[in-house]
């Protein structure tokens, strides 16, 4: 009998062939939390998707477009200092 028990957590974390799940769950996770990161940002921006690293927010607005395009790096640290780890590497802004 094997003694050596894993959590799941542990699996999920280290299992190669869970690779592809871990990544959309990392992704939707940056969807759900969006809105605890940015409070302040709720009636601007839409989180879209996050894909291969990059997170798209619908911002109907130019000028607030604009606005967060050049506040992408700082967002884009809060995000991996939130989940401590890298999540996302770029935003982009659609309208």
């Amino acid at each position: 009998m094997h003694n050596s028990f894993k959590s799941l957590k542990e699996v999920f974390k280290k299992e190669r062939s869970l690779a592809g799940v871990r990544e959309i769950v990392e992704a939707s996770d940056v969807i759900v939390h969006f809105y605890e990161m940015f409070p302040s940002l709720e009636k601007v921006a839409v989180p879209q998707s996050c894909e291969k690293r990059v997170l798209k927010l619908k911002v109907e607005n130019p000028s607030w477009r604009n606005e967060l395009k050049f506040m992408e790096s700082e967002m884009v640290e809060k995000i991996n200092n939130y989940f401590s780890e890298k999540r996302i590497n770029q935003i982009r802004f659609v309208g």
